[in-house]
């Protein structure tokens, strides 16, 4: 029996990602992103990273059973609306979860092909990425890559500009996933992301926000997608609300640590608390 949703005023949605120790990124950042949009957020872990604002100090992977056995019980009790995903370290977790997403039927996938951390640490091996396109594209309702990890992904040198990065967006798209998010905060001063579904090319502009502390801003944008479409709302309606959540995440974000302080996921909390 397929589980039913007894409360229907809240979604649930699904992370498949990594631990954050720090706080900012992976599984706390998308956690705290469910939470802020009104989602009851479940979990997959794949890896537990020992990390903070400075960078990653260790990885420890989960074992590929172990991820699936946290599938089973999540995806044989609760009613998964959406699910987005985050860190998959290598091939064989790419591999499981890809299997146990498309066993549940888990249609509206947010991807976000992490391969490198805000403080430059690689987070997924390099011989995986042709894995992640192959197997995780195709089940992905939309991926969410910044202009790096499409440099990496189309083995091209650069994407330095707006149309550049319309010609990129196609040609991700071309690879199998329903819709692309190209994200142009890797572009020096840049806060424009292209969204491209395979007929119509969307411009999301941002203000751009002069700040390091930026850690966690990919995974907390793409789990805010997810919590959009785990309500219910169309792909171009949850990308305009996360596109708008994650502004007001970075220009109140936490100045904590040395390095690249966390965004405030809960930022329109504070202000209504202090309101």
């Amino acid at each position: 029996m397929a589980p039913t949703n007894h409360s229907k005023e809240l979604p649930v949605a699904l992370t498949i990602a990594g631990s954050d120790s720090g706080g900012g990124a992976g599984i706390q950042a998308d956690l705290k992103t469910f939470s802020a949009f009104g989602v009851f957020g479940t979990t997959v872990i794949t890896a537990l990273t020992s990390q903070n604002s400075v960078g990653v100090q260790g990885v420890h992977p989960v074992p590929a059973d172990f991820i699936a056995k946290q599938f089973d019980s999540i995806c044989s009790d609760l009613p998964v609306a959406a699910a987005k995903v985050g860190m998959v370290t290598d091939s064989r977790v790419i591999e499981v979860v890809s299997r146990k997403i498309a066993e549940y039927g888990i249609n509206l996938l947010v991807l976000d092909p992490v391969m490198v951390a805000t403080s430059g640490d690689r987070l997924l091996a390099e011989n995986a990425v042709e894995t992640l396109v192959n197997r995780l594209f195709p089940l992905s309702e939309i991926i969410t890559p910044n202009t790096g990890e499409a440099r990496d992904i189309l083995g091209i040198e650069r994407i330095e500009n707006l149309g550049e990065m319309k010609d990129a967006a196609k040609r991700l798209h071309s690879l199998g996933a329903k819709s692309v998010l190209l994200k142009g905060g890797h572009i020096t001063r840049g806060a424009t992301d292209v969204f491209y579904d395979g007929n119509d090319i969307f411009i999301l502009e941002g203000r751009y926000v002069d700040t390091p502390h930026t850690h966690g801003t990919g995974c907390t944008l793409s789990s805010a997608i997810a919590a959009g479409l785990a309500k219910g709302e169309p792909v171009r309606d949850a990308l305009t609300a996360a596109k708008e959540y994650i502004q007001g995440a970075i220009e109140h974000a936490l100045e904590l640590g040395s390095g690249h302080g966390s965004l405030n996921h809960m930022y329109r909390q504070f202000s209504e608390r202090r309101a």
